[in-house]
């Protein structure tokens, strides 16, 4: 029997920085058993050997969706085996494999999308097509869970990746499919921080008067399972001392389970300097369809990928928007 992975040795290097919230995810997830996922375009070693080791850990079903000769050739040049694993052969063409996992998901033979090697346009283009069927009753966003060292919970933001400039009620959709993976993670009542430049509203700062919107929303159960603040300045979101250093008197501030951006600028610039500056280890997802995306990077570390598989499973068991 293969024994089960760790996120701090998943690429096979030496021992990385442990990453105790994405492993506690990984072990959540694993108790729920393969998820089956079509792998679009899977046709680069970063892609096939992600699918592989979820496999191998017992999290995911791989589903390959792409032409077979070069998914086949892939996988030779990597020394990554295939056997027992589908191949829905499409033209070599990276839209047709896109089309055709989306199908996949909307016949019910997937439960998740996951992207290979492919632009995300062209995946997400495919995911919300009329005939994919895959659209939900809310907008679609992107969820990071960020594993920080020496903090200690997971750190959700929303979006970095998908909704360039959104509107209030994209931010509301935004604000609940992160509430509601938060809450499928283990987190019963997750703390959300609207982030803005300030902490006070300004109608020349429109992300100040979204925030303050967003949280009389949630008063009136517009958005549900969460406690929300803002708006809120980087700095007093996330640490306690620089909130009461301001006066805030907020049960959000300095301690949040979720970062709102204003749009994805801003949530885009912060999220990679946690990365890069910081030393978080990311998993993200895609929601607010009838499938949970996994949407990789080609920079991401294969523990990352593994990780939003995971991601992918957890969302999964839950209902969908």
């Amino acid at each position: 029997m293969v024994p089960p992975l760790s996120l701090a040795v998943a690429a096979g290097d030496a021992p990385a920085t442990p990453r105790p919230h994405l492993q506690r995810l990984l072990d959540r997830a694993r108790a729920l058993g393969p998820l089956p996922v079509a792998v679009a375009y899977p046709c680069d070693a970063g892609s096939l050997q992600a699918a592989l080791l979820a496999a191998q850990d017992g999290l995911v079903t791989p589903l390959l969706v792409g032409p077979r000769a070069r998914i086949e050739a892939a996988a030779r040049a990597a020394g990554l085996p295939l056997d027992g694993l589908a191949i829905h052969e499409t033209e070599d063409e990276p839209r047709a494999a896109a089309a055709r996992a989306a199908a996949l998901c909307g016949s019910g033979h997937a439960r998740a999308l996951m992207k290979g090697s492919l632009h995300s346009d062209e995946l997400l283009a495919a995911a919300v097509a009329r005939e994919a069927g895959l659209r939900g009753s809310r907008r679609a966003s992107h969820v990071f869970v960020m594993d920080l060292p020496e903090y200690e919970r997971p750190l959700l933001m929303t979006d970095c990746v998908v909704n360039i400039s959104p509107t209030l009620m994209d931010k509301r959709d935004i604000a609940q499919n992160a509430i509601d993976l938060a809450r499928a993670i283990g987190i019963a009542q997750p703390r959300v921080a609207v982030l803005s430049a300030v902490e006070t509203v300004n109608p020349a700062i429109p992300g100040t008067i979204d925030a303050a919107a967003l949280c009389k929303m949630a008063d009136r159960g517009q958005i549900s399972g969460a406690m929300l603040d803002g708006p809120l300045a980087y700095d007093n979101a996330i640490s306690l001392r620089s909130a009461r250093h301001k006066g805030i008197v907020s049960e959000v501030a300095g301690r949040p389970d979720i970062l709102l951006a204003p749009g994805l600028e801003a949530g885009n610039m912060i999220y990679k300097q946690l990365v890069y500056m910081a030393g978080a280890e990311c998993a993200g997802i895609v929601l607010g369809m009838r499938v949970p995306v996994v949407l990789t990077s080609r920079s991401d570390s294969v523990p990352s990928r593994i990780a939003s598989c995971a991601l992918a499973v957890l969302a999964a068991a839950g209902e969908q928007p």
